[in-house]
């Protein structure tokens, strides 16, 4: 070993003392500057959080009072015709929220109505009023009842009584009447009061319809077989 080079006595290596050739420049590592992340506030979240609650406790209380303001009341399970004596089966019973002006039959108040006949034909789901019960109420001043003999294929399955239907006139076979008994055109516009299938088996169904007296006299004067029905919807023209 020479004499300018002499021996680190902490790692026991040489080191040069010219050139530093052989020399460990050991530094030691510079300190972190890296800097603490300051606390995020809080309170934008904490705000959020509080107007979550509000809106939360608001929504359950508006929910609780249109739930208090809800009444059970009677409501038909099935449709029904006039002049049919209600029933107890035709009725159920619903919890709806009604208005001081509307008026309903309470389900404790079911007994004045059971027994009773209709005044009007109604489909299922409607809510009863106290006026739809007792003496019938159709026909109407101006109005008529026309019953049609209908086959599988003249009406839809879907009609009840109630439905805002067409009166469609649908010309025969060749020998048969091909236009209508009288003028007014071939469409006369209808509400259903009642739907009878013939019994023993029968292929015709009786569908009573109320329309406008001339309009009645002109369907009955129609040959069987040569009308249909169209259903329409509820409040439609």
């Amino acid at each position: 070993m020479s004499a300018n080079t002499t021996l680190r006595p902490d790692t026991g290596r040489s080191a040069t003392a010219g050139d530093g050739r052989w020399a460990e420049n050991r530094k030691k590592p510079a300190a972190s500057r890296l800097r603490t992340p300051g606390r995020r506030r809080g309170v934008p979240y904490l705000l959020l959080g509080v107007l979550l609650v509000l809106v939360c406790v608001g929504a359950f209380v508006l929910i609780s009072l249109r739930t208090g303001d809800r009444q059970p009341v009677l409501a038909l399970a099935r449709a029904v015709s006039v002049g049919q004596v209600l029933a107890a089966q035709d009725l159920r019973q619903v919890n709806v929220a009604v208005d001081p002006g509307v008026a309903v039959v309470p389900v404790d108040q079911a007994a004045t109505v059971v027994g009773r006949p209709m005044a009007t034909s109604l489909s299922a789901g409607t809510l009863l009023t106290p006026e739809a019960v007792g003496e019938a109420a159709v026909p109407a001043a101006g109005q008529a009842i026309a019953a049609l003999a209908l086959k599988p294929g003249q009406f839809p399955a879907e009609v009840s009584p109630g439905a805002r239907v067409s009166v469609v006139f649908v010309p025969g076979p060749t020998g048969t009447a091909t236009t209508p008994p009288t003028t007014g055109g071939v469409v006369w516009p209808a509400v259903v009061t009642s739907v009878n299938t013939q019994p023993s088996g029968g292929q015709e169904t009786v569908v009573s319809v109320q329309l406008a007296e001339t309009a009645a006299r002109q369907v009955a004067a129609v040959p069987a077989g040569q009308v249909s029905i169209v259903m329409l919807a509820a409040g439609g023209s």
